[in-house]
């Protein structure tokens, strides 16, 4: 597949500096990329690499500044890449639309127009699945569960029973959905298991990573807003309920029965206790421990958790730490020779 610099700078959105022939023949990292890719600058700590990426061409913001490379200039240089993408793979998650012979499927299912099935996916009782929907290989859905349309659904994904997705939601395999909550009651020296009979949402738009699990609620309803992304290895419990277009990033724990604020961000290996409230805007810095309420807007890091500037000035304090230690010993040792009257 070929086109000009010209002809790819109207398709994503921006404007040539440099020769408009150049003719570009694919997509590359700016370290990884060769003669006839085009390539991408979006973050200033790689423009090191401007001159010396091997790439034809370069998608760059408006300060990018001169390069003797061929540029498009976009004001967002990392969601027009994302479009050059898009053309040069446009049938890269295409799956042809037939069911499988050992697909099992329930008689009471519905399953929508144009839907792909793989092989030994099981499909339960009275599960409705929209039009356009991919279904793959060891995929199961249980009984009573929804799965909208134009969904895509990777290998060996577990969607447990009375399950509700939405629209256009992308789920990578391994994901286990409305897997029981983790719920005991003490009976004398025994733990007694709490029933989870609620259920699980995931809104339209939805990106669950791989190996992610998500709790059903004891009762009610655990809930993924919309056009929330979740990385890879991610806990959700119980009850949670988390709003629109989240960024939530691998390894990640949200205890049960927490909110989280629309358009918050969950760094990674972050933890989160249960029963707490993510303001809307948040943002929790990786590894932080959160253990009370983030406001609306906020950052917090480290553990416990607390605001992000008063978090930096307390690593910066302990960097000190040897040294004042060391100090504090000078100190007594002086004391105490003056407290027996003698020379210091």
């Amino acid at each position: 597949m070929e086109i000009t610099l010209s002809e790819l700078a109207k398709l994503i959105g921006g404007e040539v500096s440099g020769d408009p022939s150049v003719v570009i023949t694919g997509v590359a990292g700016i370290r990884e990329a060769r003669p006839g890719d085009v390539t991408f600058l979006a973050d200033p700590r790689y423009s090191r690499f401007l001159e010396t990426t091997k790439a034809s061409a370069v998608i760059a913001p408006p300060n990018a500044g001169r390069s003797k490379k061929p540029l498009i200039i976009c004001e967002n240089p990392y969601l027009s890449f994302v479009k050059a993408v898009e053309y040069f793979f446009p049938n890269r998650d295409s799956y042809p639309r037939t069911i499988h012979p050992s697909a099992v499927i329930a008689s009471s299912a519905n399953i929508g127009k144009n839907v792909a099935i793989g092989a030994c996916a099981v499909i339960e009782e009275h599960v409705k699945i929209g039009d356009n929907t991919v279904v793959l290989a060891g995929t199961y859905i249980g009984k009573r569960t929804t799965v909208g349309s134009d969904c895509l659904i990777y290998p060996n994904v577990t969607i447990r029973e009375e399950i509700k997705i939405g629209d256009r939601v992308i789920i990578h395999s391994g994901a286990v959905i409305g897997s029981d909550g983790f719920g005991f009651v003490k009976d004398g020296e025994v733990y007694r298991k709490i029933p989870q009979v609620g259920n699980v949402v995931v809104e339209d738009d939805v990106e669950i990573g791989a190996n992610v699990t998500i709790d059903r609620a004891t009762t009610g309803t655990t809930l993924v807003g919309r056009g929330t992304k979740i990385d890879n290895l991610v806990q959700i419990g119980h009850n949670v309920v988390i709003r629109e277009n989240c960024i939530i990033v691998a390894q990640v724990g949200i205890g049960g029965s927490t909110e989280v604020g629309s358009g918050a961000t969950i760094a990674g290996q972050a933890g989160i206790v249960g029963h707490v409230k993510i303001g809307e805007g948040a943002i929790v810095a990786a590894q932080a421990g959160v253990v009370g309420d983030v406001t609306p807007g906020g950052m917090v890091s480290g553990y416990p958790a607390r605001d992000h500037k008063q978090a930096k000035k307390i690593y910066a304090s302990l960097q000190k730490l040897p040294d004042l230690l060391k100090r504090v010993a000078d100190l007594a040792e002086r004391v105490a020779k003056l407290e027996k009257g003698q020379k210091v």
